[in-house]
């Protein structure tokens, strides 16, 4: 629903606005007066910006904080309490070894390079999200815009398929994280929905069965008369984003490349069970298949590692879930010619204590943690890093999320000290710090 703000004045709702300073415009949700806000995306400018490595990139995001004690920095000579249940593995990647949960994943290792020495200071889950997903550290609340929004701002609106998607949506624990913040709301995710459900259909990218030519005319008149409104209401970001971009978000939802790259239903069986009939398992093959269709960065979001009790029980599910649906997009993706292209980042917003808890589980725990990166050039079977014998600190190559964030950006081609100006007209970059893991590429 389209809500355009007709007043400047405070009044009683939490919101800041009464019902009558609004005008709504639901009825005209069948042709996409939803989507404007998100797949408005300003026209590229001209930058010095880095020669692109990548077309697009795929962020994997661990939520709650993966355990890199019981996944890839096992600690085996250490003390019960801090070793863990799970034995070792050996990988395709000559001496390294990662969890015994991670059988599909140790066939693909010679793939994707592991960094084991991920860092930063905080240990509360919203500051940490939004500083691992933007490079910019900030309050809990997202100061600063994610590296999905700044990807959306620096290469815009391409043809039929947003710049910028969520599946199934963004991070979030008591509130939605990794947001665009002040670029507003035409950089925000797309948010696909989980396409692991029975009925999946992505909001908003289809016309009611009762739309027909005729009412979608009418709707366009009654569209032709708000872009006059708009003219009267100014200072509205909302009626600007529709005036501008409007007309996108109806090409997105009539356009057969928009309707064919979210209908996972073409997949076959097999190749959806590869991936594995789970909410992460078919989201990484969503992941492909809007890379494959024009989408620049893709967040899949897969939540659920905050193991502060009983972390082995949480594990046993989890551990396998990300085996099956990690490597078959690695395969997948090699096996499609799309990895040379395609950035692929994996992380969590920190991993966890190394040593086991009163509750049978590991705490918040920013000093050290694993990512995994493939594609778009990254070093296969390289491992850059490494934590002390217990996983507590990290002793060799700290990467932090500034230097995620801006190799990220470079591998786009986006340079990340490019100043872009907020709405009070203060230019700020897109990163404050960093530098690009040159380690990772050959």
């Amino acid at each position: 629903m389209l809500s355009i703000n007709l007043s400047s004045q405070h009044t009683r709702l939490c919101s800041g606005s009464s019902r009558r300073d609004f005008l709504r415009l639901g009825a005209l949700a069948p042709i996409g007066l939803s989507l404007p806000s998100l797949l408005a995306a300003e026209k590229a400018r001209p930058t010095s910006a880095p020669t692109a490595r990548a077309k697009s990139a795929i962020l994997i995001f661990l939520g709650g904080g993966i355990s890199h004690n019981d996944s890839f920095d096992q600690k085996l000579d250490a003390v019960p309490e801090i070793r863990g249940k799970y034995q070792s593995i050996a990988t395709s990647v000559p001496g390294l070894q990662v969890c015994e949960l991670l059988p599909k994943v140790a066939k693909i290792m010679d793939h994707v390079a592991l960094v084991r020495s991920g860092t930063h200071e905080n240990d509360h889950h919203e500051t940490a999200t939004n500083w691992v997903l933007s490079g910019r550290f900030g309050t809990p609340f997202g100061d600063h815009p994610a590296i999905g929004a700044i990807v959306a701002h620096e290469t815009g609106f391409g043809g039929s398929m947003p710049p910028y998607v969520a599946v199934p949506r963004n991070p979030s624990f008591t509130w939605e994280l990794g947001k665009s913040a002040w670029l507003g709301g035409r950089y925000e995710s797309f948010k696909c929905g989980n396409p692991n459900d029975g009925d999946f259909k992505v909001r908003d990218l289809s016309a009611s069965k009762s739309v027909t030519a005729a009412s979608l005319d009418r709707r366009r008149s009654l569209l032709q008369a708000l872009d006059q409104l708009g003219a009267k209401v100014k200072g509205s970001d909302q009626i600007a984003t529709y005036d501008e971009f409007g007309q996108k978000a109806a090409e997105m939802i009539l356009s057969p490349q928009a309707q064919k790259a979210f209908d996972i239903g073409q997949e076959t069986a097999e190749l959806r069970d590869d991936y594995g009939r789970t909410e992460f398992g078919q989201s990484c093959l969503m992941a492909r298949r809007l890379t494959e269709s024009g989408v620049r960065f893709v967040t899949v979001n897969y939540g659920g590692w905050d193991h502060h009790n009983e972390i082995y029980k949480g594990l046993d599910k989890k551990l396998p879930e990300f085996d099956q649906g990690f490597s078959a997009l690695i395969r997948d993706m090699e096996q499609r010619g799309l990895l040379k292209d395609t950035l692929i980042a994996c992380f969590g917003e920190f991993g966890r204590t190394p040593t086991i808890n009163d509750k049978a589980g590991r705490d918040h725990w920013g000093r050290a943690g694993s990512m995994l990166f493939a594609g778009a050039g990254v070093r296969r079977g390289l491992v850059l890093g490494s934590s002390d014998k217990n996983g507590a600190f990290v002793t060799d190559r700290p990467v932090r999320p500034a230097d995620v964030a801006w190799t990220i950006y470079d591998s786009l081609g986006i340079d990340p000290t490019k100043e872009i100006i907020t709405p009070e007209g203060r230019p700020v970059s897109a990163l404050a710090e960093g530098a690009v893991v040159q380690e990772l590429f050959a």
